[in-house]
């Protein structure tokens, strides 16, 4: 059945409303659901897609970060240091692409993906010790900091293992290169997993970088075409303000409950990947 353009534009702010919300709430950035929608929901053209994604990546990370940043949970530095490695990462992935078939690197995502999933529901945040002596390296860049808790309350947390964040932040960019999604998920789990961060101050601090590396990848797609501002716009706006009442929810909501969701979304992006590598939409 047809849509009128009335229908699909709505049916398209509902969805980036929810990928806002979902994307702010884990550092993923949104993106990749709207690519879902896109592509399995309406039969989009995956380069049309991600150029859509790509915007909304920066919407994202422009509504959601700046209000991280003012309530004091985003740390600037590591994310500066940390997309260094990302952006390297990328130019990388894009020269491999060209002699690497994306169906193998797809599958390889997705399975990675279930694992860091399986892996993220599993941790116990609470027998995380954020406050024992971190790298000697995150002390001389300066990158340990800390965050407001829900009584206000500042709590403190060391960097460790910066090296290891800072490599798996490459793969990461690698990735983002090679499947052209944005690679949130890989940063959220380098810095909670590799280097300790507290998961909140993780996913806050992706959703700054993904701004980044995004508007950079988008000149690229605007230039060739690929960014239709007609797809573009009902998404921008649904996604902004979907990462408003992200960026409310976060300082209150239970970790616990953040890492489900988190586990719960790139679960599905590795569905996704699987699902498009298979099809031939990659």
């Amino acid at each position: 059945m047809d849509l009128s353009i009335e229908i699909f534009s709505l049916i398209l702010f509902i969805g980036a409303c929810i990928a806002g919300l979902i994307g702010s709430l884990t550092g993923l950035g949104g993106g990749v659901i709207v690519i879902a929608l896109l592509t399995l929901g309406f039969g989009v053209d995956m380069r049309y897609a991600i150029g859509a994604a790509l915007v909304t990546s920066i919407a994202t990370s422009s509504g959601a970060a700046a209000a991280y940043i003012k309530e004091g949970i985003t740390n600037v530095r590591i994310g500066m240091f940390l997309e260094i490695a990302t952006t390297t990462g990328a130019v990388g992935g894009a020269i491999v692409a060209m002699y690497l078939d994306k169906v193998y690197i797809a599958i390889i995502f997705a399975c990675v993906l279930i694992f860091s999933a399986v892996r993220s529901v599993n941790k116990k945040e609470d027998n995380v010790d954020f406050s024992a002596p971190g790298d000697k390296l995150g002390v001389k860049l300066k990158l340990n900091g800390s965050y407001p808790t829900k009584g206000g309350k500042a709590e403190a947390y060391n960097v460790h293992n910066v090296v290891g964040g800072y490599s798996l932040m490459m793969l990461a960019g690698v990735l983002s290169g090679l499947l052209g999604i944005g690679s949130g998920a890989f940063k959220v789990l380098a810095m909670d997993t590799m280097m300790k961060i507290p998961f909140k101050v993780s996913t806050t601090t992706s959703n700054f970088m993904i701004g980044v590396t995004a508007a950079a990848s988008a000149v690229i797609y605007l230039q060739r075409g690929y960014i239709d501002p007609g797809l573009a716009m009902p998404i921008v706006v649904g996604v902004l303000i979907g990462a408003y009442f992200g960026s409310k929810i976060l300082p209150k909501i239970n970790v616990r409950k953040l890492r489900i969701l988190f586990s719960a979304v790139i679960f599905f992006v590795a569905i996704m990947m699987v699902y498009n590598a298979l099809t031939g939409k990659l």
